[in-house]
């Protein structure tokens, strides 16, 4: 009893609770911009005819494969900063205060973190790349420009232009190009390990952002060996299947290939420590893919679902599990491995005891359901600088969307967009601000708005761009590309009003402005404030 009091004492007082014998695991955080659930590990649970059977991850496979794979993780907002917001203090998005925006994000250091709580209970931090961005300060809660890891270099973020420019300016070979970079890479994640005390456990974020555009056209078959036309007949409803189309998805593939590459290199460094064994190294990505309708921005499966694959020290069987996790789980998890207590301002839940199971499926019962959302990404794409306010609930059968605002356009004016002209293709492939600038400029963007016209795409244009009704429902078993909505079938009215019901209470029950007093925070200053580089 005696020590339980104690150790309840330590719990209340946000202390490590491991005593001075235990050694506490190092962790790896491999965090991947733009990087939604593609990995050919994936491929095993969603079937041969799934966008993951046709290239390969070895790195992220090996670390699978002993490890555990989620089907079912989600980000709280498809957009870079409000998920990262989300996931470093272990809240929901739209608790962060300007952290819930993208453009115009500002950091409330009041906010606890998990690696600046990590690093006042002895953890020795450190990041390479990308944490928090774009935001003010940059990446203010990983404490900022002074755990920065990059000395050598951050040409790997542009990964797939910086070959092509290797190999024309130095005369190398592809694969020698690409070896610079891994090379640039290793460098930077050894000059970390080089700077820890010997005795610290450490808590390291690798961060690339390659996987976000722009990427060299022709880049995924030339580098990585991923032919276009091996994704006919496997891409999602919504986007057209047409060699454009493909080509771009191949292209946006070879990037997490390059991912991969370089998630090998950084477990090579750090196997040399001698404590590879001894590390929790866990993988993920920040929303759906950019550039294509429904991905990144939005609130279908295509935006907000993401890789999740962890590895704990003592696990050699691989597991496959279906709970339900929120990215915001994350910070509670890290703080538990490393046993420190987390804050109870965190909405997120420890994984802890879902890792340390050995059993596949569904391990808790009460990890069924997801909420996701989203506020402003590009500030000046609407009148005003206004968001496009969303909320959504995700269970194993249905996916309920609300539209707050559905007199907005869901990416952003049409812009240089009308019936009779467009910009032309170069410009819209390269100028994201050009034309609904909540959707990354892309060869698929592109294409969609010069053939709006044709009777056979009109459909995936309105799909991409048009504007959406108050609310969407859509039954997972019959349309899992979630492209018919069912909200207005009287079939479906009690599960939409129970949806709905458990939406709104978990927005109410955790403080969400959108849903509190007017439910207009989110549209008046400071978070509608213009936007200056």
């Amino acid at each position: 009893m005696k020590n339980l009091l104690c150790t309840l004492c330590l719990l209340l007082a946000g202390c490590s609770v491991l005593s001075a014998e235990e050694k506490r695991p190092n962790i790896l955080f491999a965090f991947a911009d733009d990087w939604g659930k593609y990995a050919s590990c994936y491929a095993q649970v969603d079937g041969e005819n799934s966008i993951n059977s046709v290239f390969q991850t070895p790195a992220i496979d090996a670390i699978a494969a002993k490890g555990t794979l989620f089907k079912n993780a989600f980000v709280t907002a498809p957009s870079c900063t409000p998920c990262r917001s989300s996931l470093l203090s272990g809240q929901y998005f739209y608790r962060t205060g300007r952290g819930a925006i993208l453009q115009g994000a500002v950091w409330d250091p009041m906010i606890p973190t998990y690696p600046l709580l990590l690093q006042k209970e002895g953890y020795y931090i450190g990041q390479t790349y990308k944490v928090w961005s774009p935001g003010t300060p940059r990446d203010a809660p990983y404490g900022g420009k002074q755990q920065e890891f990059e000395s050598a270099g951050v040409r790997f973020n542009g990964f797939s232009q910086v070959v092509y420019q290797i190999v024309e300016r130095q005369d190398k070979t592809t694969e020698q190009a690409k070896q610079v970079l891994l090379d640039e890479l290793r460098k930077n994640v050894q000059s970390f390990l080089d700077d820890r005390p010997d005795d610290a456990p450490f808590c390291y974020w690798w961060g690339p952002t390659n996987v976000h555009r722009k990427w060299i056209k022709g880049s995924g078959k030339h580098l990585w060996g991923i032919t276009p036309d091996d994704l006919k007949g496997k891409l999602p409803a919504f986007l057209p299947d047409v060699h454009e189309v493909r080509q771009d998805f191949a292209d946006y593939l070879g990037e997490v290939r390059a991912f991969d590459a370089g998630l090998k290199t950084v477990l090579e460094v750090l196997s040399k420590t001698g404590e590879l064994d001894n590390t929790m190294i866990v993988i993920s990505g920040d929303h759906g893919a950019p550039g294509f309708p429904r991905g990144k921005c939005n609130l279908y499966d295509f935006g907000t679902q993401v890789p999740l694959i962890v590895s704990i020290p003592g696990q050699s069987k691989a597991r496959v599990v279906e709970d339900f996790v929120n990215l915001m789980d994350l910070a509670p998890t890290f703080l538990e491995i490393g046993g420190v207590v987390p804050p109870q301002v965190m909405t997120g839940k420890s994984l802890v005891p879902v890792l340390e199971s050995n059993r596949n499926g569904l391990v808790d019962e009460s990890r069924d359901w997801v909420v996701t959302g989203r506020e402003r990404h590009v500030a000046a794409v609407r009148d005003g600088f206004l968001p496009y306010p969303q909320r959504a609930i995700r269970t194993k059968d249905y996916l309920y969307i609300i539209n707050f605002k559905p007199d907005r356009w869901p990416m952003g004016s049409p812009m240089a967009v009308t019936d009779k002209s467009a910009p032309a293709t170069q410009q819209l492939e390269n100028n994201t601000f050009i034309a609904f600038g909540d959707l990354d400029a892309s060869p698929t963007k592109a294409w969609l708005i010069e053939h709006r016209h044709q009777p056979q795409w009109k459909q995936h244009y309105q799909w991409a761009f048009g504007k959406r009704p108050s609310e969407e429902l859509y039954v997972l078993t019959d349309d899992p590309d979630q492209v018919h909505n069912v909200a207005g079938n009287l079939k479906y009215a009690e599960v939409k009003m129970r949806l709905k019901g458990q939406l709104m209470s978990e927005l109410k029950s955790t403080g969400d402005p959108r849903v509190m007093g007017d439910g207009a925070t989110f549209d008046k200053p400071p978070f509608t404030e213009p936007f200056r580089r």
